[in-house]
């Protein structure tokens, strides 16, 4: 399964840490040339590293996906080095806290300005290469924080999170005639290099709520964007998947004891 992916070319962004690490490595591993988006252009560097070490082909590359001139040179760089543009792996998002009352505009501005708007630009900048090939994948990494659940201080956060599946369903129409497909996976608590300095009791308290009795991992999370990004998924759009070990499953604490 996946075969089809084999010599594609992604984007990814947000791919120097986290769940877009894990979507990139992934990728490569199926056979894809990954650009690594990043802010941060050593960030990017050391995940290619890791690519080309297993074998893969990767490039790196800096942008800031709140910046339109940024995500055009981004879908640039990946023609100019693969010479094709065949998926976007929208993942780039930040989730600073602030509750109701302390969040200020700026603070809210800056979250929607990169999950969200962020999303559209991305998109924005990738719609021609995919366009004149008349086939493309894009995945948008949402959340089940905002579409699904609440969480104090992420009021910000989860709005971006569900505006991502406004844009999801009619970006799928729009772009359905032009063999472009849009979906979304949306995370539940996923094991990341940022639950490492939160001490074992918060994560054995996170992982207490999920049925499944643990936190997922960056690969649940790349295997469902990998799953939308193939030919086997060609007749699925506008669509989100939970990824969250049956996370939100649960009407109380109740249920799980």
């Amino acid at each position: 399964m996946f075969q089809s992916l084999a010599g594609r070319s992604v984007i990814v962004t947000g791919s120097s840490k986290g769940i877009g690490r894990g979507i990139a490595l992934r990728f490569a591993a199926a056979g894809c040339s990954v650009l690594v988006v990043s802010r941060k252009l050593a960030e990017a560097e050391a995940v290619v590293a890791e690519i080309v070490a297993a074998g893969g082909r990767a490039q790196a590359h800096a942008a800031d996906v709140t910046v339109p001139e940024d995500t055009v040179a981004m879908a640039a760089a990946a023609l100019a080095a693969f010479g094709r543009l065949d998926i976007l792996c929208a993942n780039a998002g930040i989730f600073p806290a602030a509750k109701l009352g302390e969040m200020t505009a700026a603070d809210f501005d800056r979250v929607l300005g990169t999950n969200l708007k962020g999303t559209f630009l991305c998109v924005s900048a990738c719609l021609a290469a995919m366009k004149a090939r008349r086939a493309g994948r894009i995945v948008l990494t949402s959340s089940i924080t905002g579409p699904v659940t609440g969480f104090p201080g992420w009021a910000h956060y989860g709005a971006s999170k569900a505006g991502q599946l406004g844009f999801m369903r009619t970006a799928a129409i729009e772009l359905a005639p032009f063999g472009i497909t849009v979906n979304a996976v949306l995370p539940g608590n996923i094991r990341t290099e940022g639950l490492a300095g939160m001490g074992a009791d918060y994560i054995r308290g996170m992982e207490a709520a999920v049925p499944m009795r643990r936190l997922g991992s960056v690969a649940d999370i790349a295997n469902a964007a990998l799953y939308f990004a193939s030919d086997e998924a060609a007749y699925v759009t506008g669509q989100s998947l939970i990824i969250d070990g049956g996370q939100i499953l649960p009407e109380s604490q109740a249920a799980l004891e």
